[in-house]
Parts: C-alpha cells; structure tokens; sequence
C-alpha cells in the first residue's frame, strides 16, 4: 500500500498529568515553556494547558487528572502533514487500511484541521496540517476565531480568518465541494 502523503515531523505531543497547576509551573518556570491557551474543566474534564517552545501554537499539551481520567499517561500524540490536501488523503488512506478514525475536522485552540485515529494498540494519533503560529506579540488567536468542526469538508468551508484552506488537487476540490468524503 503506497501512502499518499509524508509526516514532516513528530507536532505535538499531549499528556494526563496528576496535578495541572504543578506540572504547569514546572514547564513554564523551571523549563521556560509559554502558555497558549487554556481549557477550563468545562471544555475539557481536569482542565488543559497548551505550551510551546516556539512558533507552534502548543508543541505540549496537558490534561489535568479530572473526571476519570487516567493520571500520567499519554493521551495523543501528533504528526504534521505538508499541506491540507494530505490530510484528505491520509483520511482516505486510513478508512482503505482499517484504522479506526475517531475525529476529523478541526477542534478549537490552535486551529489545525486534523484526522485523529487509533493505532493496533489503541494509541491515540493525529495526522494534521495549518497550526495557528505564535508571532513576537505572543498572542494567540482569540477564541471567538476557533471555528470548531467535525468534518474535514465543513473545516475547509468554515476557515477562521487568515487560514488558507484552498484545496489545490482537483479531485478533492469536487469533493468538499459536493460535501461527500468520498473518494
């Protein structure tokens, strides 16, 4: 099976942590990460932080320990793609080899459309293309700009402003479009 687009490198990484305000001081004050954004307990159980090292909206991500949920453990980790039309095709990809796809389309802080799938082991993954980038004001995208979705079609109609979500492969094109995910 020829896969049909290149991870360029290793995004983000997200993880359960058993104290969020604890671990949140440590990476910011003891290894001088920036905070984002943050998710109260109301949009995410136990709370979340997005952190980055550099321009990325959030290289980490942690999850507070709320709700049930698994204390110290890894909750995604993501890949990035090249460009959008990729992350078309490694969902077309995934669905022809099997793999369980859990979410497409894009979430909220950091703006990135995505397909988040399970691998044989049930680890969480996350194939996506077009992070909001963090310029030398250190702000981050207000969340009036979020435009969540839930599908990779919907995500390319609804762009929060500044995000080019120009489908360049043809075929594709048709295909958001005509609003199918269909090959």
């Amino acid at each position: 099976m020829t896969v049909p687009f290149a991870v360029r490198r290793i995004g983000h990484t997200v993880v359960f942590v058993s104290d969020l305000d604890r671990s949140r001081c440590f990476y910011t004050e003891v290894l001088g990460f920036k905070v984002s954004d943050a998710y109260p307990d109301a949009m995410m159980p136990g709370g979340m932080v997005f952190l980055r090292c550099n321009g990325d909206h959030h290289c980490l991500a942690l999850v507070g320990g709320g709700s049930g949920a698994p204390d110290k453990s890894l909750h995604h980790i993501a890949f990035e793609l090249a460009t959008l039309d990729e992350v078309f095709r490694a969902r077309d990809h995934l669905k022809a080899a099997g793999a369980r796809i859990v979410y497409e389309g894009r979430r909220r802080a950091g703006c990135q459309i995505a397909v988040e799938f399970l691998d044989p082991d049930g680890h969480h993954l996350e194939l996506y293309w077009g992070l909001d980038q963090i310029g030398s004001d250190d702000r981050s995208r207000p969340s009036s700009e979020w435009r969540q979705t839930g599908t990779l079609e919907e995500a390319v109609r609804h762009a929060p402003p500044g995000q080019d979500t120009t489908v360049h492969d043809a075929a594709l094109r048709a295909r958001v479009e005509a609003g199918t995910d269909r090959p």
